[in-house]
């Protein structure tokens, strides 16, 4: 019997290693314009920083470290992601199995993770350092459940490298610890782990790999926060209890986009089982129901207090990740047999895997069929090639990240800047040793007759008292476009003098 379980789990982490192959062989496969998450990883790979703005840095850390040793090509941005989500999904069986005690059912439960479209679709999409908080946050379960189960040295220094880690991928991964403890506080023999001298160990590894980007975050909170302010941000709603019913509304509705595919599969394929179950329980479905419900009182809490009506289903990821194992852990417990269920269930998660690839594909070859572009549509390596048919830069200003990552990829030799980036007040145009290419996203109807400069540009342009060489705007179509849908640059030439 545990030579068949763990041939499932192999078999479980086979079909997970192929499936990656295949997203890893699609998107290499697709145009290599890059989504936008790709697109600032490719920028910051240049820089080695202790923060580099609303994101913490452990997926920037990883990619510069990458960058560093492959060079800059499509390769080094798809692949790393893709192992990190496939270890994602390892360590979450991993996890799954502690807490089920059966390693089919664990083998199962990692590959169920496939029906959070936030984990399948979303995060193969783009995300980035979402992807790193699922890491993070299966590796954080793991380290929880192992530690639980069977406490040692090497359960702790993982539960502190997962925290650590979790720290420095997202914000919100900072919730996590504080309800695991809430969590397990009322079970005596579970709540003697929190007091043992060991997690001390775990909290100073925490510290350690936290500490270089909390010293940083004390001098930029401010700059760290803006972006998620903005996009809570509740608008012109005024103040009241209208504002804190949509925040309250939005919430829901973000709970139920998460959880909704989920329960409609375990519903479809267990049937009477899974609602059967939902009423049985032990001692692991309910510290994971205390862990879901203070994490979402917690968030609760924050969008009361923000007066927040935007919360992305995103947000919750490390929260609710736990579902399937939880959904799994409650059939378990009911005591019922439900390897019809299984058998159903089974064949449901390869279809879903086909499904996300077909999606991620469909998105860009049927971009001109559904009138709706996305970011590889973009005919970046077009553009460079039209940019620089009479020379090659010695220096690349960008207008934003997302323009400047691209061009990274298209000139991986040639360092890429964006105003005030990465440190304010450095001229760029004067220091470049060549010719320096300034580009930035233009209006499809533009010539070069009537191309304009952004003020910024050309403010420092007359501050360095540095002549245009050349001025222009591009309008190329879209790749798998419609006739007439394009997309445009505007791009200027400048020639430093050289001192």
């Amino acid at each position: 019997m545990l030579k068949r379980a763990t041939r499932t789990i192999k078999t479980a982490g086979l079909l997970l290693a192929a499936y990656f192959v295949l997203n890893i062989v699609l998107r290499i496969a697709l145009p290599h314009s890059l989504e936008l998450d790709e697109a600032e990883q490719s920028f910051f790979s240049q820089y080695l920083l202790a923060g580099y703005g609303p994101q913490p840095p452990f997926y920037n850390w990883m990619q510069y470290a990458i960058v560093s040793l492959t060079g800059m090509s499509i390769g080094a941005l798809i692949v790393p992601k893709n192992i990190l989500l496939f270890l994602s999904y390892l360590f979450y069986g991993l996890a799954g199995r502690r807490a089920l005690k059966d390693e089919a059912l664990a083998a199962v439960g990692m590959l169920a993770l496939i029906t959070l479209p936030q984990v399948s679709y979303m995060a193969q999409q783009d995300l980035t350092h979402t992807t790193a908080l699922l890491f993070a946050s299966s590796l954080f379960l793991y380290g929880l459940f192992r530690t639980l189960d069977r406490p040692d040295m090497a359960s702790y220094l993982l539960l502190g490298l997962a925290t650590g880690i979790g720290l420095i991928s997202k914000y919100n991964f900072a919730l996590m610890p504080v309800v695991a403890l809430i969590a397990i506080l009322p079970d005596a023999e579970w709540r003697r782990r929190a007091l043992d001298w060991r997690i001390l160990v775990a909290v100073a590894v925490a510290l350690v790999i936290a500490l270089p980007h909390a010293i940083w975050l004390r001098d930029n909170l401010a700059f760290a926060s803006s972006d998620t302010l903005v996009k809570m941000a509740a608008g012109n709603e005024p103040a009241g209890i209208v504002r804190i019913g949509k925040g309250l509304l939005a919430f829901l509705v973000a709970i139920i986009a998460f959880a909704a595919l989920p329960v409609v599969i375990f519903a479809a394929t267990f049937r009477r089982d899974f609602v059967r179950a939902l009423s049985a329980g032990n001692r692991w479905t309910g510290m994971m129901e205390r862990m879901m419900l203070a994490s979402l009182a917690g968030i609760a809490l924050i969008v009361l207090l923000t007066g927040s009506t935007t919360v992305r289903e995103r947000w919750l990821d490390p929260f609710l990740l736990v579902l399937p194992i939880y959904f799994l852990a409650k059939m378990q417990a009911a005591g019922l047999d439900f390897s019809a269920g299984l058998r159903r269930f089974r064949p449901v998660l390869p279809v879903l895997m086909a499904c996300v690839l077909i999606a991620l594909g469909f998105r860009v070859v049927g971009a001109g069929l559904i009138g709706t572009y996305s970011r590889p549509n973009v005919p970046m390596a077009g553009f460079s090639r039209e940019m620089t048919r009479q020379a090659q830069p010695a220096l690349v200003i960008a207008s934003d990240t997302y323009i400047g990552g691209n061009m990274r990829l298209q000139f991986p030799d040639v360092p890429v800047v964006i105003p005030d980036f990465p440190a304010p007040g450095i001229p760029a145009y004067a220091e470049a040793r060549g010719p320096v290419l300034i580009v930035w996203r233009g209006k499809k109807t533009a010539t070069a007759a009537d191309a304009l400069m952004p003020e910024r540009f050309s403010a420092a342009l007359t501050a360095a008292d540095i002549a245009l060489q050349e001025i222009g705007s591009l309008s190329l179509p879209y790749y798998f476009g419609r006739q007439g849908d394009n997309f445009a640059l505007g791009y200027a030439w400048v020639q430093p003098e050289t001192k």
